[in-house]
């Protein structure tokens, strides 16, 4: 059974055997039964999934099925740390490929914490995440702790369809940089709910790198709160899956809160990626800064769209959003769309979006010294590339990411 009739039959198949709240999953249940998936039933839209439509996941046949796999092959060409690292296979724990951290971590299946910042009944992927998780990782680091450098991998094959749920909390002054790396074979979903709270004073540095297999779907919906002082400073890459979506709402609650919500997408052939972002200055003294570059080629399209809400209390904010996008071909499309909903009278807001080509004096110019054009093409797209990877201010996982870029590259010249 496809589409959203297919999730709800398996909803029901296993109510009761799921783990954590049964009202909230039944909750969940019947605000998905009404939503729907966005863009799934020709008619019904949603404006926030303007530009994405996951019809081609309501028309997908997912099966629960043990995908034929091993975890292993798809680790060994990841861009791995020499750190602790949580790897979820199939959306199950997989304790055998992980290296755990000494302490504050719990599987959802053992300690599920569906969380309070989460919108089921507004937002049909959360619903269906919120109806059907089953594992996850629960992290808590506590207050004046440094966390170091934890990887979080999920790792799928097959032709079904998983939904992660993680919960992330930072005590009072505590620090974490989490690397997490989604990657796999198939034509499967990926739908991972995250909730993360940064206390006062506490900085997560959390780094995602998107290289699904390229007939999968991928859906990412993250919540944040930080508190007075504290620090979200995030960088997503995007580079698989033949459609994505990247969502992310962060709550600046207390004086001085920050937040940094870059990214980049890498797309070719017929590649959708969407990045979303809803970033509430609901604090004085706030600060948010985004910065979202595209790299398409082939038919691929990418979707960024920014809004920045400043509530009335939220005086002295600062918010900025630029929105660049670097079209390889002619059919490439991209499409932009910032916003900014200000209802107080002392800020600093601004946005911003560019589209472009290669310029031709620059091809011209490195052709001219020998340089063969698929070089001169790379060098360029890097150096478009090179303020966006600045971001990642450890070296060891920029160096990592842009491993991930040339490998990507080399797949194109292939």
């Amino acid at each position: 059974m496809t589409g959203a009739t297919g999730f709800l039959q398996r909803y029901a198949g296993l109510r009761g055997l799921l783990p954590g709240d049964s009202a909230l999953r039944a909750a969940a249940a019947a605000a998905f039964e009404t939503a729907g998936l966005p863009g799934g039933t020709p008619g019904r839209r949603i404006e926030a999934w303007k530009y994405t439509s996951l019809r081609p996941v309501a028309e997908a046949n997912f099966r629960p099925v043990t995908p034929r796999h091993e975890a292993e092959t798809i680790l060994a060409r990841l861009p791995l740390l020499d750190a602790p690292r949580i790897v979820f296979v199939d959306g199950v724990l997989r304790r055998g490929v992980s290296v755990m951290p000494a302490a504050g971590f719990a599987p959802f299946a053992e300690q599920p914490d569906f969380g309070t910042l989460t919108w089921p009944d507004r937002e049909p992927m959360v619903a269906l995440n919120t109806m059907l998780a089953t594992d996850g990782a629960v992290l808590d680091v506590p207050a004046a702790c440094d966390g170091g450098l934890l990887q979080l991998i999920s790792i799928v094959g097959g032709e079904t369809d998983y939904h992660p749920r993680h919960s992330i909390r930072l005590g009072k002054g505590a620090q974490l940089t989490l690397m997490e790396v989604s990657a796999g074979d198939g034509s499967y979903l990926l739908n991972t709910v995250a909730e993360i709270h940064v206390a006062e004073g506490a900085r997560l540095t959390h780094i995602r790198l998107q290289d699904e297999g390229l007939s999968a779907f991928h859906v990412s919906t993250t919540y944040v709160d930080v508190q007075a002082g504290g620090s979200y400073d995030s960088f997503t890459l995007n580079i698989g899956a033949q459609l994505s979506r990247t969502e992310v709402h962060a709550q600046l609650s207390g004086v001085g809160a920050i937040a940094c919500l870059n990214a980049a997408q890498i797309l070719s052939g017929s590649q959708h990626s969407d990045f979303t972002t809803v970033v509430g200055h609901a604090a004085p003294g706030c600060t948010s800064r985004q910065t979202v570059k595209n790299v398409l080629a082939g038919r691929s399209r990418g979707v960024f769209q920014g809004r920045i809400e400043v509530a009335r209390d939220a005086q002295k904010t600062d918010g900025y959003q630029m929105n660049q996008a670097l079209l390889l071909s002619p059919y490439a499309e991209v499409d932009s769309k910032p916003e900014l909903e200000i209802f107080a009278d002392d800020v600093k807001c601004s946005h911003g979006a560019t589209v472009g080509a290669l310029d031709s004096e620059q091809m011209f110019y490195l052709r001219s010294r020998g340089i063969p054009d698929g070089e001169a093409r790379s060098i360029l797209v890097r150096a478009f590339l090179a303020d966006a990877l600045d971001a990642v201010a450890d070296e060891t996982i920029r160096a990592r990411l842009e491993a991930a870029i040339e490998q990507w590259w080399e797949r194109q010249e292939a």
